[in-house]
């Protein structure tokens, strides 16, 4: 099921949107705004493993003996 959000633009980057999308560059505004969406989900995920990784060089994980230690 989709939801339709509206959103509010400055002038010259509603422009770019569309110029964008007339160009071929995407189907729709809809499919731009979704494509930025998945790279700002890559980028939290990005900086969410560096994190992790910068925990684990401090020290902080758990040592894990079983499976039952992943609940």
């Amino acid at each position: 099921m989709r939801s339709i959000l509206n959103i509010s633009l400055p002038a010259s980057l509603a422009s770019e949107v569309r110029k964008e999308v007339k160009a071929g560059h995407f189907a729709s505004t809809s499919e731009f705004f979704r494509h930025l969406w998945r790279l700002w989900n890559t980028e939290k995920l990005l900086r969410d493993i560096k994190k992790s990784e910068a925990d684990f060089a401090k020290g902080k994980f758990k040592v894990l003996k079983s499976f039952k230690d992943l609940r």
